[in-house]
């Protein structure tokens, strides 16, 4: 596929040639790539093993005219069992547990090829909901990787017809249910990911736009390229990244 190059301004400068956004659309396993990364980055969690346990209640035995369950001494209220109002949970969730995925190395390389190619999809990446006027695949020049300004950022993305985006992903939203009670009361969208082959300021400088990420191509993975497990993320790449991808990915 012959990639258009553009410069800062938003023109195009020059055209190369690669086959990086030739591979088949695998939407199976790039869930199934996306998925394994998150089991295998959760954090062990569990009840303490003498949860609900700490308590001086005993059983009456027989003959009361009660249920045998155990009881707070000097009261009557039901403790420890898992019925009793603050009593143990019969099956809490245990640290120990397992919770990791495997994938096999083919697959998860694989599914990287295809969520990088799902990026050069105008269709994929509309249905997703970025909102642009560009065409796609969107290669950069290097100048971009050495940007250390937010304003010259929002100067390229403006330039290159991608702000809007940018616009979109500042609309949050509250999260449903506990969650937000517990630190992560807002859900920001995902927004315009940036990858370089080496990172000369740019990463500081587009930290602070709405919902957009930059990575280093070897830190390329299904996760980045396919949030929520639906590939075609508006997708930036400079022109030194495209050559490194093209031999990792050979």
């Amino acid at each position: 596929m012959d990639l258009n190059i553009i410069d800062l301004s938003g023109k195009s400068t020059k055209k190369i040639t690669s086959t990086l956004f030739d591979e088949p659309y695998r939407p199976d396993l790039i869930k199934k790539a996306v998925l394994a990364a998150q089991a295998n980055r959760m954090q062990p969690y569990g009840a303490h093993m003498y949860a609900g346990m700490r308590t001086s209640a005993e059983g009456w035995g027989p003959g009361r005219g009660v249920s045998r369950v155990a009881r707070i001494m000097n009261g009557s209220k039901a403790a420890r069992i898992p019925q009793a109002v603050k009593g143990r949970q019969a099956h809490p969730p245990k640290p120990e547990t397992d919770r990791t995925e495997k994938i096999n190395d083919k697959e998860r390389k694989k599914a990287i090829r295809s969520a990088v190619a799902a990026t050069g999809n105008i269709e994929l990446v509309k249905k997703r909901g970025h909102q642009f006027s560009a065409s796609l695949p969107l290669v950069v020049a290097d100048e971009l990787s050495a940007l250390i300004r937010t304003k010259d950022v929002k100067s390229f993305l403006e330039a290159a017809n991608l702000y809007d985006d940018i616009i979109r992903a500042k609309h949050t939203r509250v999260r449903a249910g506990k969650g937000k009670l517990r630190g992560r009361r807002y859900k920001q969208p995902k927004s315009i990911l940036i990858v370089t082959a080496e990172d000369k300021g740019v990463v500081r400088a587009a930290r602070n736009l709405a919902g957009v990420d930059v990575v280093n191509y070897d830190q390329l993975n299904a996760e980045l390229l396919a949030p929520g497990t639906h590939a075609g993320r508006l997708t930036i790449y400079t022109e030194s990244a495209i050559l490194k991808l093209e031999e990792k990915m050979q």
